[in-house]
């Protein structure tokens, strides 16, 4: 009984997802837009809130899979209930077009990571300008060193 009610208290807690697929890349946009329009619905109707869909575009795959060299690309971020992964797998599965599929829970550390980043890449530009100009490159820069002339 403890371990169901853990289980459900569990499941109540919304957690940040990752999911990307392949879908083949001989459709053509409409048809591709209504595949991604499905995983919307699929995690909409699963009590999912989408934060980010990318459409990464038409990519020529390292290896074939189901014959195919190409796939069109979509990644998308959405925060859902631990039951979601059971349901989009379902829907991955039984769609012929979708040729490969990868759904993750983002752990703390990621999200750090990521926070991490975006502060650091927000911080370059400052850092750029703070570095001095050296106008003489022909001077030595070491002491027991002969300076160059031209």
């Amino acid at each position: 009984m403890l371990n169901v009610r853990r289980e459900k208290q569990m499941n109540e807690i919304k957690r940040l997802y990752e999911t990307t697929f392949i879908i083949n890349a001989s459709l053509e946009d409409p048809q591709v837009e209504v595949i991604i329009a499905r995983i919307q619905e699929v995690i909409i109707k699963n009590g999912g809130d989408i934060v980010a869909i990318n459409r990464w575009g038409r990519k020529r795959m390292l290896y074939q899979i189901k014959k195919k060299s190409s796939g069109y690309y979509v990644h998308i971020e959405f925060n859902a209930l631990t039951t979601i992964v059971k349901a989009l797998e379902h829907v991955y599965m039984l769609d012929e077009h979708i040729l490969r599929y990868l759904t993750i829970k983002l752990e703390k550390k990621a999200l750090k990571a990521r926070e991490l980043a975006a502060t650091r890449a927000a911080e370059i530009p400052s850092a750029l300008i703070d570095i001095p100009v050296v106008d003489d490159l022909k001077a030595p820069l070491f002491e027991d060193e002969i300076p160059v002339v031209k």
